[in-house]
Order: C-alpha cells, then sequence, then structure tokens
C-alpha cells in the first residue's frame, strides 16, 4: 500500500497568525512529505508492503516504525487545526480552567 501525504483541510495561511504559513511548509510540506516518502521505500518488498499504518505503527521497529509512527503523529497534528476553530475552550474545560487560574 503506497501511502499519500494527507491533504490539509485549510489553506497554508489559514492558521495565521498562530502558526504560520512558513511553519506549515516546512513541517507539513516537507517533514511530514519526507516521513511518507521513506516509508514507502521503506515497506516495498517486506511484510508491511501492504500494510495499513496502524499496522505499521503497532508491529514494525527500526526505521519502518519510526517513519509510520511519524506520519500518524504529524497527521494527527494537523487535523486537529480549523481555520475558523475556537479561540478559547468550552464548557467542562473552560470551567475547569477558570476554577483554577481564574481566567482564560
Amino acid at each position: 500500500m503506497a501511502f499519500e501525504l494527507p491533504k490539509l483541510p485549510y489553506a497554508n495561511n489559514a492558521l495565521e497568525p498562530y502558526i504560520s504559513e512558513k511553519t506549515i511548509e516546512f513541517h507539513y510540506g516537507k517533514h511530514h512529505q519526507a516521513y511518507v516518502n521513506n516509508v514507502n521505500n521503506l515497506i516495498k518488498g517486506t511484510a508491511f508492503e501492504n500494510a495499513t499504518l496502524e499496522e505499521i505503527v503497532l508491529l514494525s521497529d527500526g526505521g519502518v516504525f519510526n517513519n509510520g509512527a511519524q506520519i500518524w503523529n504529524h497527521t494527527f497534528y494537523f487535523m486537529q487545526f480549523a481555520a475558523d476553530g475556537c479561540r478559547e475552550p468550552k464548557d467542562e474545560l473552560k470551567a475547569a480552567i477558570e476554577a483554577k487560574f481564574g481566567t482564560i
């Protein structure tokens, strides 16, 4: 199974000023893509050639594990954001922060 860099659900500059377009281009466009390329090259001809990413993370080791886990980590990281996301926590999390620290 060949892996592909997942498409971001927002433009590279959509998270500014919190995360810059340059940061997205570097960490998503270069690092994340490199992990995808590396794992695709490393799994050719191995027992992981047709494995899912989750199977690679759970069952592999060495370079296959390291690159597969980085794909998973980076995907999880980048997909948690939204261009129109909330600017502060809500409900129970907000109440807990305010109870502990007085304000957001």
